[in-house]
């Protein structure tokens, strides 16, 4: 079903630009959209281990787009990946009060993409 591998594409696209922009340069990000001025090494290299990890799964959503084998299971990740971070942004902002805008959009990015990926996945094959 075409449905299921453009969202997956949608998927890889929207997660590779997002992790790029705090990835490549974690100071920038940090100083652009959080007011951070000044990183340490060590939320610099979670930064970009994060980024990698979001890479890796936009390539498996992308490399899935086009194998049927593997579409039903890159669906359903991109249903757990988004419910898990909206999850923890959620206890946050609870926890910790309201972030950064950039990260109010991020959490509003998945808590959209939580029933959308739930309703794409429930499409026959």
């Amino acid at each position: 079903m075409n449905i299921k591998k453009y969202f997956l594409i949608f998927a890889f696209a929207a997660v590779w630009v997002i992790a790029l922009l705090y990835g490549v340069s974690p100071l920038w990000f940090a100083r652009t959209f959080l007011g951070v001025s000044e990183l340490t090494l060590d939320v610099a290299h979670i930064l970009r281990a994060l980024m990698c990890l979001y890479l890796a799964l936009g390539l498996f959503w992308l490399f899935s787009a086009f194998s049927a084998r593997y579409r039903n299971a890159a669906v359903l990740t991109t249903l757990i990946f988004s419910g898990g971070l909206a999850l923890g942004r959620v206890i946050s902002l609870f926890a910790d009060g309201q972030p950064s805008p950039i990260l109010v959009l991020y959490l509003v990015m998945e808590l959209v993409l939580v029933p959308v990926a739930y309703w794409v996945y429930r499409l026959p094959q």
